[in-house]
């Protein structure tokens, strides 16, 4: 004879998915306070071997790490599988050693705001009724945060921080993809070395040159704190959030990294920037409410695509 089934009661049915949600929240947080500590510490090392060597340093760490520890195998990917995982890694590469070039012109504030760009431009594409208020805030705010009628901002840093707002945007659409076919964390143990490896062909062997024992460890502290601790939580993440719901959160980051650049690098905010901060912080909060993805189903996707 069989056990008659437990019975529940709609709020306690509900409860999964608001942890899934909640939890999706606070892994998004946490990766974008990890991300800013990590561009803010990495800053210091510039004078020793550049933003583009600076980058290659920690991706190439983050790749060994991520290899050693993840263990993927060859069996665990289709070829779709793969060419998404390659496409991950050039767009990894791609936004990280463009952001830390912009770093190096424009305070840290100003990049991350317009870097949000990025997955401000994935959140309105997907976004219906509400939720485009949300992103209309938060474009406000990019606006505040990066004051574009004061003159005077490196022209040059200004690009570079809106080519990696494009590379943002690929880069939350294809974790989203591989995040979703990939078992746990296979994917992006395959995307990091790949970003590695071209980070290290844009730095070249005369930025590597100047590596000594004390840098090596240091990028391996700091690769640890961004990006294998926020990559691996944005991993997370995009599986209990929508790309809408996870574009507009990271609308949270300029307002990260103005605090962090503030106490770290000395960038003090003015008027027009504080104001963009209470803009961005309240359409992150909005987007919460309504961001949760509708659970896949059980089957998942297919495999032979």
């Amino acid at each position: 004879m069989t056990a008659p089934p437990a019975l529940t009661s709609p709020a306690t049915a509900r409860r999964p998915a608001l942890r899934g949600t909640d939890a999706g929240v606070l892994m998004a947080l946490a990766s974008m306070s990890c991300v800013q500590l990590g561009l803010a510490l990495s800053v210091r090392l510039f004078d020793q071997l550049g933003p583009v060597g600076t980058t290659a340093l920690r991706l190439t760490w983050a790749g060994v790490l991520l290899l050693v520890l993840v263990r993927p195998r060859r069996s665990d990917f289709t070829g779709r599988d793969l060419l998404a995982c390659l496409g991950l890694g050039v767009v990894t590469a791609g936004l990280m050693l463009l952001f830390m070039c912009a770093v190096a012109r424009i305070p840290l504030g100003t990049a991350s705001a317009l870097e949000f760009l990025g997955p401000l431009g994935v959140a309105m594409f997907g976004a219906r009724g509400g939720r485009k208020l949300w992103a209309s805030l938060a474009a406000v705010g990019v606006v505040l945060l990066t004051e574009p009628w004061h003159g005077g901002s490196d022209p040059v840093g200004l690009g570079l921080a809106l080519a990696a707002a494009a590379c943002w945007a690929g880069y939350i659409l294809l974790t989203q993809r591989v995040g979703d076919r990939v078992t746990g964390l296979n994917g992006l143990a395959v995307s990091m070395p790949v970003a590695a490896l071209v980070a290290t062909l844009f730095a070249g062997p005369s930025a590597l040159g100047s590596v000594t024992w004390p840098l090596v460890l240091t990028g391996l502290a700091l690769a640890v704190l961004h990006p294998v601790i926020p990559f691996s939580l944005e991993f997370l993440a995009l599986r209990r959030l929508s790309t809408t719901a996870f574009g507009t959160l990271m609308s949270l980051e300029p307002a990260i990294a103005l605090v962090i650049g503030a106490v770290t690098l000395g960038q003090l905010p003015g008027a027009g920037p504080a104001a963009g901060v209470v803009c961005v912080v309240l359409a992150g909060i909005g987007a919460t409410r309504t961001g949760r993805r509708a659970p896949a189903s059980a089957e998942g996707p297919p495999r032979g695509e």
